[in-house]
């Protein structure tokens, strides 16, 4: 079962000009919070940016020490900017990693573009959702909701119910989707992964999904190059007013980094029994900006993945730019 959302004050809540209200993530102490930000439409093929290398990780480089007190079996941190991988453990390790399932159908739905089309939620959705105990977005079956709107549904409250519509809206059904996101895996280079569903809830076994640290590191570089999947994973809540064809909802943020962490970007949280706390992460400071992943950490609370991910950051900011390889 998913780890249940924040309950989050109304009163919090920031209106931006689409009608629909999002809260951006609380910055650290020493930084004033942020404007909310809307969620832009990203562009089928995203523009080449300097600041994002394209989707291959790096060999890592040797730096002196570790983080210290990081518990997960499997974890990644490099930066974002270059890939360059600073410190890592059981890279190329095959690991359940649950939820973190979501950004690979995030990232075909906004290849797909056309975010602004109105999918009806089918009941199919709910039910799905039942019988394999995910964690969910309460989608109301009959609704008309946008494109990008179900991928805030998808990435903030992680749920599958928003995973089986957008799956069968965007892949022509559950099979068909979940073959183009191994096909899409293998072309990105992705060799240690594997899908079973758009969700990662663990059948037909606990491990039947899985990748690697480094395959995820991967996928999460690809996902950040997108506008639109980067104004949607560093939001702490996302409120859908009542409208046309379409009930209310209230959507917060499952990663435990945003808010509490300065500098949090996203990405994209984790849970199973198997599993345990998954959490694929990114954060700038200075300047610099860090992107991880945290596999299999034990469960010590419910934000075990986010206080890895934090001893990880605080290490990596703390390194030179380009810490010099030791001779």
């Amino acid at each position: 079962m998913r780890l249940r959302a924040r309950i989050v004050s109304l009163a919090a809540v920031a209106v931006i000009a689409v009608g629909v209200t999002a809260c951006a993530p609380a910055a650290g102490k020493d930084s004033p919070r942020p404007p909310a930000k809307q969620a832009a439409i990203a562009p089928t093929h995203p523009p080449a940016s300097p600041s994002r290398p394209s989707p291959s990780v790096s060999p890592a480089i040797q730096v002196t020490g570790a983080p210290g007190g990081v518990k997960a079996k499997g974890a990644v941190l490099a930066d974002a900017a270059t890939g360059q991988v600073l410190w890592g453990r059981g890279l190329d390790t095959e690991r359940p990693m649950a939820s973190v399932t979501k950004v690979m159908t995030a990232l075909l739905v906004l290849q797909g573009g056309n975010l602004g089309q109105e999918i009806r939620v089918p009941k199919a959705a709910f039910d799905y959702a039942w019988k394999y105990g995910g964690e969910t977005a309460s989608l109301r079956p009959g609704d008309q909701l946008t494109a990008q709107q179900l991928l805030a549904a998808l990435l903030l409250p992680s749920g599958a119910d928003a995973a089986y519509t957008l799956a069968n809206a965007y892949g022509s059904g559950m099979t068909a989707f979940v073959a183009r996101m191994n096909a899409t895996a293998a072309r990105m280079g992705m060799a240690h992964t594997h899908f079973t569903s758009p969700d990662g809830l663990p059948y037909p076994t606990e491990t039947a999904t899985y990748s690697t640290p480094s395959d995820l590191l991967t996928l999460g570089l690809a996902a950040m190059r997108y506008p639109a999947f980067r104004s949607i994973v560093d939001l702490r809540f996302y409120h859908l007013p009542k409208g046309h064809g379409h009930h209310q909802y209230w959507w917060d943020n499952t990663d435990g980094l945003i808010g509490s962490y300065s500098g949090a970007m996203g990405i994209k949280t984790g849970y199973t029994d198997v599993a345990k706390h998954c959490l694929l992460f990114e954060a700038a400071r200075k300047g610099r900006t860090l992107i991880g992943v945290v596999l299999g950490s034990p469960t010590t609370g419910v934000n075990a993945g986010a206080q890895d991910a934090e001893k990880m950051l605080n290490w990596g900011f703390q390194l030179h730019p380009r810490a010099p390889v030791p001779g």
